[in-house]
């Protein structure tokens, strides 16, 4: 996340009253407001979640109404802080996490997000329950045929701009839009019908991390009342809609949900980050047909004219080192072009460079070329791939594995195109029990060793580069 970046979408926060002070329950008040809160959600029949920026600053994203928040720190004329990993790579919090447990668990009807970070969609939730009021920072959509694009890089506009792609239907190819509201804009409908739909529905809303001061965002909790249910609110600071709440908890977020997940018995899963990229082959005959002049893309799964935010550099290098001249690409777009025999199949060795805040710091595979075969082409199960990666993740406790998910060949352009699936993360949560809680840290733990998968090597970071 960049300075600019929190600047230009200020308008998140509600600027008046910042600096708010913080106040933290006792250890005992806030055991017992804990048990209380977990008993409520036991009961509940429509569970729905307000979230707010306090959810995401364990995440390492400033907020901005709080004593160290971006506004907070302008007005007192402090710098602001430095963000230790780039805003694409944020993951979710703690909190985040045990929300999408809630919501496989069947407790959990819909999430309600003022935050435009994208978490709770690369945490797990479904999109068909989540509301975001002020739109995602990495979601592009069509106003043409309303298709979504989530991508694993900041979307470049604000506003419901266009941006520079266009949607992928064939039958549409309208140019797409950002998401996120400037402003001026009203929260769109498509956001706001089904919140206050869940909100009427609910019989407990519980509002995390928010200063509930934002209209009319912050009006939604309320709408849960007239139909009987309640409000609980658990945030650092006191909010206007207090005096309404059944329940307050002056608490950081993380330390309530872990002792809330404890009360109920539920585990908090650990976060697989899966990123996808692609290698492009493009080749064509010379005009004495004895040679092949080809060219070698790694790109973006988003496109090939769309960055490709994770990888830092591309090394290529070539089994048959005699005929080949190795080659370390630094640039976007990641390309190489060379000639080769016609009638001569080679392998070439490519290791990614993974950027800051990936566990695994490169990944090392080998690429077959044969420009006289056919090429076989296939398109995998995603799911299914994404769910065997994830598990072998998670059982082995380390990120790198990786897999084909899709071959094609585009023969009006002579292209052969391979798309790849890789874990890039895996971060397990540390649950503290409600037993000894208090109103300090609670770290997560993102693990950071070498994988294999079908690699042939991804090398462990060191722990001066290491991010958590």
């Amino acid at each position: 996340m960049s300075l600019g970046y929190a600047e230009k979408l200020s308008y998140i926060e509600d600027v008046g009253n910042v600096g708010m002070a913080e106040h933290f329950d006792p250890s005992h008040v806030l055991r017992e407001k804990i048990e209380q809160l977990a008993v409520m959600i036991k009961k509940s029949k429509h569970l729905v979640v307000f979230t707010g920026a306090g959810i995401s600053t364990s995440c390492g994203i400033p907020d901005f109404r709080g004593p160290k928040g971006i506004w907070t720190l302008q007005r007192e004329g402090k710098a602001l802080p430095e963000i230790s990993l780039p805003f694409h790579r944020a993951v979710p919090s703690l909190t985040h996490m045990a929300l999408v447990e809630l919501e496989k668990a069947g407790i959990l009807k819909f999430v309600i997000s003022q935050n435009v970070d994208g978490l709770h969609l690369r945490s797990g939730i479904p999109r068909e329950k989540l509301a975001e009021l002020h739109g995602n920072s990495f979601m592009e959509t069509c106003p043409s045929c309303g298709a979504e694009y989530f991508r694993d890089f900041e979307v470049e506009t604000i506003g419901l701009k266009e941006t520079s792609r266009r949607c992928s239907d064939i039958k549409c190819g309208a140019k797409l839009k950002d998401t996120v509201l400037d402003w001026e804009d009203a929260l769109p409908s498509k956001e706001m019908d089904p919140a206050e739909k869940h909100c009427k529905q609910a019989d407990i809303v519980l509002c995390l991390g928010t200063s509930l001061q934002i209209t009319p965002a912050c009006n939604l909790p309320l709408k849960a009342l007239r139909g009987g249910g309640k409000v609980v609110i658990v945030n650092l600071q006191k909010t206007p809609k207090d005096k309404k709440a059944s329940l307050v908890i002056h608490g950081l977020a993380d330390k309530v949900i872990a002792g809330v997940m404890d009360q109920l018995n539920l585990q908090i899963p650990p976060f697989v980050r899966i990123d996808l990229f692609q290698i492009i082959l493009t080749h064509a005959l010379s005009n004495d047909k004895r040679y092949v002049n080809w060219t070698l893309q790694v790109a973006s799964a988003h496109g090939q004219k769309a960055s490709l935010p994770f990888i830092k550099s591309v090394e290529v290098s070539f089994l048959d080192k005699e005929d080949y001249k190795e080659a370390i690409l630094d640039r976007q777009p990641f390309r190489l072009k060379r000639r080769t025999q016609h009638n001569k199949a080679f392998e070439m060795v490519l290791k990614l460079n993974f950027g800051d805040g990936c566990s695994c710091s490169s990944l090392e595979f080998d690429v077959p070329v044969d420009f006289t075969a056919s090429t076989d082409c296939f398109n995998f199960d995603k799911d299914v791939i994404f769910e065997k990666l994830r598990d072998k993740a998670i059982l082995e406790s380390k990120s790198g594995q990786n897999a084909v998910i899709e071959r094609t060949t585009v023969s009006s352009r002579r292209s052969d195109v391979t798309a790849y699936a890789i874990v890039t993360n895996v971060v397990q949560y540390s649950k503290t029990r409600s037993d000894s809680l208090s109103n300090g840290d609670l770290k997560k733990r993102k693990t950071s060793v070498s994988g294999t998968g079908s690699s042939r090597k991804c090398s462990k970071r060191s722990k001066s580069k290491s991010r958590s």
